[in-house]
This record gives structure tokens, sequence and C-alpha cells, in this order.
């Protein structure tokens, strides 16, 4: 399906959705198939489990906005979150919600945000509940046509949002944008897991917001002069407090988190080092400059490289202990949700796991960090004991097939003829290919490390693990200790000696 315009639909999506809907139903009821094995004929019946989307996406679909105070579509109207006034944003905290009663963390005031803790993790919006909140809802579908009560108004932002009435309990009911038309299908409101949280996308903008605050890259950074601000407005961690110089600038004391010229010497150096299996990752060296000391033209897979498995190596030489163990925690986190095989028990733990290293990622970055991205994160375990493997559930696939499909996009003026016949042409060559002998094609093309699949070639090595070299072979000379060492590997590791050895 290809929605014409050069923007959005946003919630008018739902006009585009209805042909999906209508056959939703159709195979709900059950629609008529052929048994070919018992040459029969029977009632084939299919159910919708959930969509696959963005974060921006989620908006559409489910009718809640991601943006603003209540940008948590998992707690909706109950979400935890306090406006910057000098960084102009929200900041979604409230982490200590998640712990044990009794922990120590929920009574730390100074370390958080200048309040004590005593309130229950919430529970997550269900179907009927939605439903009883959009019963009186009256949305029409266009910008024209939208009523003068039921336009998108921006919150108004109290001069006095401070502790006595920060927290007014909303109206519901005003906050959802319309009905989805996923309600239409009638097992919809029963379903857990309607909407998947984006991994990749939440993944990458968490690594990205990490990154760009340990470096102090230029607009990227959490850490400047406004959200240090904050945290005079919210009388928590002195020591970070902006000094006035007699000049009547300020000065940023140093904090944990940030480091110094040659730290982020040494950091950019290991990245631009590192040498990862083939296929595994891009090369991400050359995203490292040096001379800048900063990473840039990252994709959402080099930010997932980075956040699992490379940026715990390469903090461990450059950082403070405590920061260092906290992402590193983060990392193995990650990496546990988007495992191939999921414990349930584990995962309750990992939960657990979660709340704490976010509370304690509170202790070290200011407010400023905790985008509605990094929030998301506690949210990651729970939908993994719903939904199961992330890795069927994420944006990757996605991504690139449509990156294909935009490929086949020849003639902007007619995107969608032109992909159509640009996809008719690839599978008529695809299926001419498999006829065609002695001519090189994308089915039989020898792959780069081609002697792997050649007998012969490996009879000439003395271990399995054989290839051929990438770029210009160098001869390099060994010398009488380099002989020695690899003359003692063979004997002690190559099969046709181990008889000799017993």
């Amino acid at each position: 399906m290809i929605i014409p315009g050069e923007k959005g639909p946003e919630n008018d999506i739902d006009i585009y959705l209805q042909p999906l809907i209508e056959e939703l139903k159709q195979l709900w009821s059950g629609v008529e198939t052929y048994d070919v094995l018992r040459k029969d004929n029977f009632y084939l019946r299919a159910a919708l489990l959930w969509t696959i989307n963005d974060f921006p996406t989620y908006a559409n679909l489910s009718g809640w906005s991601t943006k603003g105070r209540y940008a948590c579509p998992c707690y909706a109207a109950q979400t935890c979150s306090k406006w910057l006034y000098n960084g102009k944003k929200f900041s979604y905290m409230g982490h200590r919600r998640w712990l044990d009663g009794s922990h120590k963390c929920r009574f730390q005031r100074t370390l958080f945000d200048s309040t004590e803790e005593y309130r229950g993790a919430l529970q997550q919006t269900v179907g009927y509940e939605i439903l009883f909140m959009l019963k009186d809802i009256n949305f029409s579908y266009g910008k024209m046509n939208q009523p003068p009560n039921t336009q998108s108004k921006r919150r108004s932002r109290d001069e006095s949002d401070d502790e006595s009435n920060e927290e007014d309990d909303p109206n519901e009911a005003e906050l959802w944008k319309k009905r989805s038309i996923f309600f239409e299908l009638p097992y919809w409101e029963h379903n857990i897991l309607r909407h998947n949280l984006d991994v990749m996308h939440i993944e990458k903008n968490v690594c990205e917001n990490i990154i760009g605050t340990i470096l102090n890259v230029d607009g990227k950074s959490k850490d400047n002069l406004q959200s240090r601000f904050d945290l005079v407005d919210m009388r928590i961690r002195h020591d970070l407090h902006p000094q006035v110089l007699p000049n009547g600038k300020y000065r940023l004391p140093h904090s944990i988190f940030s480091m110094s010229k040659e730290e982020k010497e040494v950091f950019c150096m290991v990245l631009k080092d590192i040498k990862v299996p083939d296929a595994y990752a891009s090369n991400i060296s050359r995203c490292v400059s040096l001379k800048d000391r900063r990473l840039y033209s990252l994709k959402s897979h080099d930010y997932h490289i980075l956040m699992q498995d490379l940026l715990p190596v390469a903090l461990r030489c450059c950082m403070s202990k405590n920061v260092t163990s906290c992402i590193i925690e983060l990392s193995n986190i990650m990496k546990a949700i988007c495992g191939k095989v999921l414990d349930v028990e584990e995962l309750k733990k990992v939960q657990d796991r979660a709340a704490l290293t976010l509370c304690n990622l509170e202790k070290i970055f200011p407010p400023s960090f905790f985008t509605i991205m990094v929030h998301l994160v506690v949210h990651f375990p729970h939908e993994a004991k719903l939904g199961g493997l992330i890795f069927y559930r994420w944006m990757y696939p996605i991504e690139r097939f449509l990156s294909k499909l935009k490929s086949y996009c020849c003639n902007k003026r007619y995107p969608e003829g032109s992909i159509a016949e640009g996809y008719l042409a690839e599978e008529c060559m695809t299926f001419c290919s498999r006829y065609l002998e002695d001519v090189e094609t994308r089915l039989n093309r020898p792959n780069r490390n081609a002697g792997l699949n050649d007998p012969n070639l490996a009879e000439t090595y003395l271990f399995q693990s054989y290839g051929e070299p990438i770029g210009k072979v160098e001869i390099a000379e060994l010398d009488d200790i380099s002989w020695i060492q690899a003359h003692r590997y063979v004997l002690f590791h190559h099969d046709l000696v181990e008889p000799l050895r017993k």
C-alpha cells in the first residue's frame, strides 16, 4: 500500500487502512479454502496479533500522542514526567517506582528529583479501559473537518509548575486523539500487546544519547548550560551547578560522565582499530574521526553493534568505573532482551535490573538525558514476555524491504507505478536466471571467500579455518622466535599429530 502525498497522513491513516480491516474481518469470520492434500474445502481463519511500527507511527495507529507530558503509550495518562523550564522539554524519570518498597534509592532525594518516591509500579492500560474512555469521543477525518473542540491544542504549561500542582489528574478521554480503526476488529480489545515498541530506533536513540553526552558533541550532548540550570531549579547535585565567573560568564564543573581530550582520543582509537568478523557489522572505523574526536554517519545497525558489543569494550579504559558499570549493565540488558532464546523467569529478573540500571543512570546523567526513548527501555522485558523474541517484532526487516522498494523508484512523478514495474522486472530476471548456464548471475555468483566450498583447496590447509586474503597480499618473513611458536602451535593443535602425542 502506497499513501500518496509528500507528508504522512497522521491520524487519517485509518482511511487507508479500511480495506485491510475489512479483509481481517473476513478472515476472522472464515474464508472457504481448498485443501490440496485432503482434497476438501475448509474455513480458513486468521487474526492480527499486533502491529510493527516505529514510535511516531505508534501514535497514528493507536490514537495516543507519543509527545508531550504523557508520551508513554504503555501507561498513558499515568506517565511520570517533569517539565524542564531551561531545557524546554519534558524529562521522564520516575523509575524508582519499579524498585522494592524498602529500596534505599526511594529515599535519596538529592540524587534524583528532590522528592522521595512512595508510589508503586503502574499497570499497563488494557483494551476495554481504552474503549471506555473513548465511548464519548467525537472524531472526523481530514484537517478541515475537525470540530473546534477536538482540534489538537498544545497543552499550556503553568508557570508555577511545582510539586503542588504538577501532578493534576487529567481527563484521559480528552488526551486521546481518535478511536483507532483496529478496535473494529472483534478481538482487538482483548489483545494484551496491540502495538510493538520499536526496539531498533529506541536502541539507536539511547546509544546516540550516551555517545553524544560522553563525547560532548555540539547539538547532541544532553549536558549543557540549560541542563545545569535545571539542576539548580530542582535543587539537586550542587557540585554540578554552574559557577559565575568575574566576566559574567558561566563555568560548568567537570562531571564524572565527561571525557577529557586524551580519553576521547583513546575511545575513538579503540573504535578506529577494532576488527569484527565478516558480515557482522559495517566498517565502523570509517565513521570515527580522530581529528574531531567524534562519531558520524552511523546507521541504526551500527548503534546496535555499539550498544551491545563495542561500547562496553571502548569505555573500560577511558571512563570512571561507576559510569562504565552502569552503561555496561544497560548493554547487557539490551543484549539479553534481543537474544535468540528468552526465559520468562530470566525476563522477570531483567525487568528488575532494567529499573535499577535506569535509577543508577538518573544519579549520573542530568534530567535532560532521560527522553521518552530512554524511559521505554523499562518496558522491553514486559513486552518480551508478551510477544516473544524481539527479532520477530522489530523494524530491521521492514526498513530493509522499504529501502529495496525505494531503490525501484526511478520516476518520482509516478512512484507507485515505478516501484511496481521495478519489482516485476526483478521477479522476471530472477526467474529467467535460474535457467541460464555458464552465465554469472546473483544466484550463482561466488562469494568473497569462494575457496571455503572448494574441497581441493581445503586439503592444502592444515586447519579448517581457511579463506582468501582481502585486499593486497603482503608476504611476512618470520623471525626465529615466530617460527618456533608456529611450529609449536601445529604440534599441539593439529589432528594428525594427536596420535603421536598419545
